[in-house]
């Protein structure tokens, strides 16, 4: 290609302009391609362009790859590229450069600390873009962090010392810790300044350790001896020394001496010295009768003494974790709270429960579920307080007592906890992670007693699991009501089958290009003639956690089934009936076999059944909901996946299930109209979908604008109140019967 002063017909002022741009756009392309940091231009939150040093530490194979992406995903999650957002724009928008350190997320998944480093093009129109450059500072702050510790731990290790520990430089105590102060009876700091001579009884003592010592030294060898050094009062106390230079090459650096006491022991050893030989005297001029009665004396004593041990410890510990039990949380909990009130001081209860543990114990056998709970008990412990006590009620259920902490050292702890979970444990071959929900009660508001802050705590607890596990609440009164609430429910659940207090109803799926009625889902809904409606979100986690799920989960089967083949008896085109599944019945080994026989009882084909899951039971133990999936999916039963997006998918999990429709759950689809990012998002759904040949149904859908979005997009189908709201059966026969004639007409 010719230069631009070379194209004929070109002034040369004009020639010689485009050459020198040339120039400039070839220096800057070099500029960024040598740069040592990452150079990246984002406009309307979308890499435009980047330079190889930022496709090398995000991990992208090359820079030109970036271009087009969403910026957010350069950071761990949304919030955080959000606070990103909020800490940055006030200062670029003045013009001025943003400086901060912040976790990223490479390519694959993993995070980093990198240093950013923003400005915008043009401050005075923030539309341009902005130019951001990235440090990977993550080995430099990781080496931070591990410097931080190592001195941490040198100084506790120092003050905490139970032995003298001494820096000598030129023979002046330049540094000593307390506890060697305390053993010659000096305050604290006295000794500092002043010669070694002032802590031996004489000079020839003290010029004969520092000749003995000072050839070992000299030769970066340890020096070991026994000492007599002389206290503050003057008396003497017996040591044992280790000294040793702290460089040898340099002997004015000076050294470091440590000493401990054995006065004691050296008394302890010449007493022991004269009672043995007294002993052995005494042996002689006994009888061998008698020899042997002392000795069986001695053995009953200390075996009664072995078993008063053992009982008391199995009546006060937990065999299998060696922890308290809930006899010694007891007597541990009446003394805390005795002191509690004396000193009216605060305390803290925490109910922790595994959450899943029963399927450790299901899949993979009580004997790993005991290993996990051994390691579990030994992690909680590390997070706690020595004077805490941790507790093992039972199961997978611990209490811990916290005395003398208030509600910021509760969340403290639980946060600890909640990180310290985090950390996957080994168990043999199995790589296991295990999450917890704790209930948090505080002395006295919660209550004046032990059974009532356990009352309360446990209560808090519940309240933790339906927030979505994983997680902690605080005692509040108005969890007991509802807790109250819950038994009512729960109670009322046992019966509501056989007093036929269930009903369901259809709420229709359409076809989003033809209009038609191409499938239908089932809702359940419960009148009680005392408690009125109530609401599936109130009454299928308490129907899960006490069991009731699954005789209801077979009823709403075999009705919805029934339902859909009156409908075809009666000539009715529905489609799909889609029936919403479970955790706890989809963890059921005998769901395939229910299913088949309800199928062959009622006369509907396999592929006329829809069966919806959440992102949860699928993503909670990915390698045994393939497998369940995989058995359904062979019976050629239909699956989609509910609420997509609101859970924690995994794309490569994803990509393995064999589902074949995702719902966009209705959070996304409500503000389509008014919200950028929403829009985005569901358009993101349905692009994925379809490259991975998956069908999509909206939920939700209330306005012709959203319908018209989500047709522009390529959605399949569509669910809401702008299409038919949840119907009894009888109206939705109606309803389908207008839908054929709109149709004939």
């Amino acid at each position: 290609m010719p230069l631009l002063h070379d194209t004929p017909g070109l002034p040369p002022s004009v020639a010689a302009s485009n050459t020198s741009l040339e120039r400039a756009l070839r220096e800057q392309q070099t500029l960024l391609d040598c740069a040592g940091a990452g150079i990246v231009f984002i406009r309307q939150r979308l890499v435009v362009r980047a330079n190889p040093r930022f496709a090398e530490i995000f991990g992208y194979p090359s820079h030109h790859s970036l271009s087009g992406q969403g910026s957010e995903s350069l950071y761990p999650n949304h919030n955080a590229f959000r606070e990103l957002g909020r800490a940055a724009y006030p200062v670029v928008s003045k013009g001025q450069t943003y400086r901060a350190e912040h976790l990223m997320r490479r390519s694959n998944g993993s995070l980093f600390w990198g240093r950013l480093t923003g400005t915008l093009i043009n401050p005075q129109d923030p539309a341009e873009g902005s130019i951001w450059i990235v440090d990977d500072i993550d080995v430099q702050k990781k080496a931070e962090t591990e410097l931080d510790t190592a001195l941490r731990e040198k100084q506790l290790l120092f003050d905490s010392a139970m032995i003298g520990i001494v820096f000598v430089r030129e023979r002046c105590l330049t540094r000593c810790n307390r506890h060697f102060e305390q053993m010659l009876g000096y305050e604290p700091g006295e000794l500092v300044g002043s010669l070694s001579r002032r802590c031996y009884q004489s000079d020839a003592q003290w010029e004969a350790v520092g000749r003995d010592s000072r050839p070992v030294l000299a030769q970066g060898l340890t020096f070991e001896g026994e000492i007599t050094l002389r206290k503050k009062d003057g008396t003497s106390v017996a040591c044992e020394v280790r000294g040793k230079a702290l460089d040898p090459e340099r002997p004015d650096s000076g050294s470091i001496w440590v000493s401990l006491d054995i006065t004691a022991r050296l008394h302890a050893q010449a007493e022991l010295v004269r009672v043995h030989e007294k002993l052995e005297q005494l042996v002689q001029d006994r009888t061998h009768q008698l020899r042997e009665t002392v000795e069986n004396l001695h053995r009953e004593i200390n075996d009664r003494r072995i078993d008063q041990e053992r009982i008391y410890w199995l009546a006060h510990y937990d065999p299998l974790t060696g922890l308290p039990n809930r006899a010694l949380l007891a007597e541990r909990s009446q003394e805390a709270i005795a002191l509690a009130r004396r000193d009216q001081s605060p305390l803290v209860v925490i109910f922790l429960d595994l959450d899943h543990f029963k399927h450790i114990n299901d899949s993979l056998g009580h004997r790993v579920g005991d290993a996990l709970l051994v390691a579990i008990a030994q992690r909680l412990r590390a997070v706690v307080r020595e004077k805490d006590t941790v507790s093992r009620l039972g199961g997978d259920e611990f209490i811990l007592l916290l005395p003398g902490a208030n509600a910021e050292g509760a969340r403290r702890v639980a946060d600890q906890w909640l990180e310290a979970s985090c950390q996957p444990y080994q168990i043999e071959h199995h790589e296991l992670t295990m999450a917890s929900s704790m209930g948090i009660a505080l002395y006295p508001e919660h209550g004046a007693d032990f059974d009532s802050l356990n009352q309360a705590a446990d209560v808090a607890m519940y309240r933790a699991k339906l927030s979505g596990r994983n997680t902690y609440c605080f005692f509040t009164p108005e969890m007991r009501a509802q807790s109250v609430r819950a038994l009512q429910l729960e109670n009322a659940l046992r019966r509501a089958l056989e007093r036929e207090q269930f009903t369901l109803h259809y709420q229709p799926q359409v076809c989003i290009d033809s209009g038609q009625v191409i499938g239908v889902e089932a809702l359940l809904r419960w009148q009680h003639p005392e408690l009125g409606a109530i609401s599936p979100a109130e009454f299928i986690p308490v129907a899960e956690d006490c069991g009731q799920i699954l005789p209801i989960g077979e009823w709403v089967l075999r009705q919805a089934l029934t339902q859909l083949q009156v409908w075809c008896a009666q000539g009715l085109i529905v489609g799909t009936m889609a029936v919403n599944l479970s955790a706890v019945q989809f963890r059921q080994t005998q769901l395939p076999e229910l299913i088949t026989r309800i199928l062959e009882e009622v006369g509907v084909a396999p592929n006329s059944l829809e069966l919806e899951l959440t992102e949860g039971v699928a993503m909670d133990d990915p390698r045994t909901a393939i497998a369940m999936m995989d058995q359904l999916h062979a019976l050629g039963i239909r699956l989609s996946m509910d609420d997509f997006g609101t859970g924690y998918s995994s794309l490569s999990q994803l990509k393995r299930f064999p589902i074949y429709k995702l719902k966009i759950d209705q959070s996304f689809v409500r503000d389509l109209e008014e919200d950028a990012n929403d829009r985005a998002i569901v358009s993101a759904i349905i692009r994925m979908a379809q490259a991975l040949g998956m069908q999509t149904v909206a939920e939700g859908v209330e306005t012709a604008g959203q319908l018209a979005f989500l047709q522009q997009q390529g959605c399949n189908e569509v669910q809401g109140y702008y299409c038919g709201r949840p119907m009894p059966a009888a109206q939705l026969q109606e309803f389908l019967l207008k839908n054929l004639q709109k149709q004939g007409d």
